[in-house]
């Protein structure tokens, strides 16, 4: 799905990433740890296409990714979660926001709106379809902007820190969801019994390189 190799990303005179080769397979549930500062986000934003590395190869689902007309094509196919929920919520309501991504994907507004009532029932969020997003608490911003992933029904999940925010309850919920879920994905989490209950492999960043650890 996504094979990164010997990626360079430099910010101001430092090194993030250097060198740095990641490969996610079908089925991988990994867990991305490393300390503050070390690239996770960074890498996360690379395979995105909103950062370019220096050097290296971008290869995602099979093919080259190098400019920008290259990445529009998997953004519908890969969910990504901001670490900042308002950088993920643009619309007035909670409806709108959701269901933005499946109308961007070609679905009939009907079709838009059962997908975001299943969505947010997933997520135990019925009845927020009206709710004014500037108005929600950080925890609720957090869970209406994983369903906006959740709803454009991705091949992989990109979730960086997916639990800020959230209370215990809520956070166990997400385990249940991830791990009941048919979905590969990388999550990015300082929540170390997050990532042991929601990972299959985790990979540490440090001193511009990754290993498994």
């Amino acid at each position: 799905m996504i094979r990164l190799r010997a990626i360079r990303f430099k910010y101001n005179s430092t090194y993030l990433l250097d060198g740095l080769t990641f490969h996610v397979e079908p089925g991988d549930r990994i867990g991305l740890v490393g300390p503050n500062g070390a690239g996770k986000t960074t890498l996360c934003h690379i395979i995105m296409g909103l950062l370019k590395p220096e050097s290296g190869e971008v290869e995602i689902f099979g093919k080259q990714r190098k400019v920008e007309g290259d990445f529009a094509e998997i953004r519908g196919r890969i969910g990504f979660l901001f670490q900042d929920a308002d950088d993920q919520l643009f619309c007035p309501t909670v409806l709108e926001d959701v269901a933005f991504g499946p109308l961007n994907l070609g679905k009939s507004p009907d079709e838009a709106k059962q997908i975001v009532a299943r969505t947010l029932e997933s997520l135990q969020l019925e009845g927020f379809e009206e709710r004014l997003t500037y108005q929600l608490s950080g925890g609720e911003k957090r869970l209406v902007s994983l369903a906006t992933v959740l709803a454009m029904e991705p091949e992989l999940l990109v979730l960086d820190e997916p639990t800020t925010g959230l209370d215990e309850e809520t956070t166990q919920r997400l385990v249940e969801i991830l791990r009941e879920s048919n979905l590969s994905y990388i999550l990015i989490s300082h929540d170390k019994d997050f990532v042991q209950k929601t990972a299959d492999k985790i990979c540490e960043i440090k001193d511009g390189t990754i290993r498994f650890i």
